[in-house]
């Protein structure tokens, strides 16, 4: 089913596939009937245990009784209104509750579209118009971010993509990841609205930032006028209701959120301190709108997906299960390699001795991890097909799940030369 539904796309789909990282499965990507807990299950039906999770939304799980009931109730009041509505207020109120750099909140519908607007706020709070990223750091698919982007940019050789216009180009700096030096130098210059920064690099595989660098940049950014923005798309609600900002303790001017704050349905959000986000339309004069901004079902399932993740249970049992695979996969492979884990997600890179970097990470044995997401795939556990992602865990990720995973692992990794 999946190979016949595969050659109908490839007449459809520029590449087959309306998103790269989805033609890394190969031969042909599988296709998703259904997905229950911890398990997706293909047009196939084969079952498998799945640590992409929609590429990190998903940390109840697939289908979580808890996010269906409240999607049902939205959906009979309606799903498009052209019009504010109650959630939007309700989920606003539970950003502001957790992040601590949230004042005020704009939402839409994308982490790009959040990145995207981010910046544009910055540029206009500052009047500025250069902006500082780095090196393999994913913030979208927008011209600004897409210079030395990782993930599926990096992945499929075009971390620079064509149709950027060099005028936008001139507008960016680049330094690598975790290098102070870099960022000072290029701050001292006084031309920079914003720098823009993943607290944890989630998109070159899992790279942690050193110690300092955070706080470094906190610190570079306030002597220098400039806004620090946190893209934490991947690690809003998943490092804990208070995101990276809280577990490194290190507070940005501006926020950008996605993924587990729509419960898995689209959405983004950018939030910061009140005279920043007053820049937008209609306080002030920075331009945002959207259709969709603020969906009612988006909302609802965020607020339900939140209110599961204000126990702590949730926190707890991802970490369990991250910390446990990450150490037996550490353990399981006899070859030179790294294993980064922050909290709830983690990576594995082969052939090397650290990844603290871009560079590093592009260092690794990338056709060693593709056969094992390839016989990892035939044993029934799916992880991403592209070495620049992360595996994540859920709370459905149980201790049964955990150790027929790390019995997968072993049978795969200790053989793998």
């Amino acid at each position: 089913m999946s190979h016949d539904l595969w050659e109908q796309a490839k007449t459809l789909f520029a590449g087959g596939v309306n998103s790269p990282v989805r033609a890394g499965v190969k031969p042909f990507p599988f296709y998703t009937k259904s997905g229950k807990g911890p398990y997706l299950i293909t047009e196939d039906s084969q079952r498998l245990i799945d640590y992409v999770l929609g590429y990190g939304p998903l940390i109840l799980g697939h289908a979580h009784p808890k996010v269906i009931e409240a999607v049902k109730e939205q959906i009979d009041e309606g799903w498009l209104y052209g019009t504010p509505s109650k959630t939007e207020v309700e989920l606003a109120k539970l950003i502001i509750k957790y992040v601590p750099s949230a004042e005020k909140v704009r939402f839409v519908n994308s982490g790009t579209e959040a990145t995207m607007t981010a910046l544009r706020i910055s540029r206009g709070y500052t009047g500025r118009d250069k902006i500082l990223k780095f090196d393999g750091n994913y913030h979208g698919a927008h011209d600004y971010v897409l210079i030395d982007a990782g993930s599926a940019a990096t992945e499929f050789g075009v971390p620079f993509s064509q149709g950027i216009p060099k005028e936008v180009v001139s507008t960016v700096v680049i330094c690598p990841y975790n290098d102070l030096e870099c960022s000072e130098k290029a701050l001292r210059r006084g031309d920079i609205a914003s720098v823009i920064v993943e607290p944890v690099m989630g998109n070159m595989g899992v790279i942690p930032p050193k110690d300092g660098f955070l706080k470094g940049l906190r610190e570079l950014t306030k002597e220098h006028g400039t806004l620090l923005i946190f893209d934490e798309v991947i690690t809003g609600f998943r490092l804990g209701l208070g995101g990276a900002q809280s577990y490194f303790k290190v507070i940005p001017d501006l926020t950008t959120l996605g993924k587990i704050i729509g419960g898995g349905f689209p959405i983004g959000a950018i939030c910061g301190k009140r005279e920043v986000m007053d820049s937008l339309t209609p306080s002030g004069r920075v331009f945002n709108a959207g259709t969709f901004n603020a969906n009612p079902i988006s909302m609802s399932a965020g607020i339900a997906t939140i209110r599961e993740l204000e126990s702590g249970n949730v926190y707890v049992k991802t970490e369990k299960a991250a910390t446990e695979l990450a150490e037996e996969i550490d353990k399981a492979i006899r070859i030179p390699h790294v294993v980064n884990r922050v909290y709830n997600f983690f990576q594995f890179f082969l052939g090397v001795d650290r990844v603290e970097n871009a560079a590093d990470a592009r260092k690794a044995k990338r056709e060693l991890y593709v056969r094992a997401h390839e016989k990892l795939l035939k044993s029934g556990v799916f992880i991403p097909p592209s070495q620049f992602e992360a595996l994540f865990t859920s709370s459905e990720h149980n201790d049964d799940i955990v150790n027929e995973s790390i019995s997968k692992f072993k049978s795969v990794l200790e053989d793998l030369v």
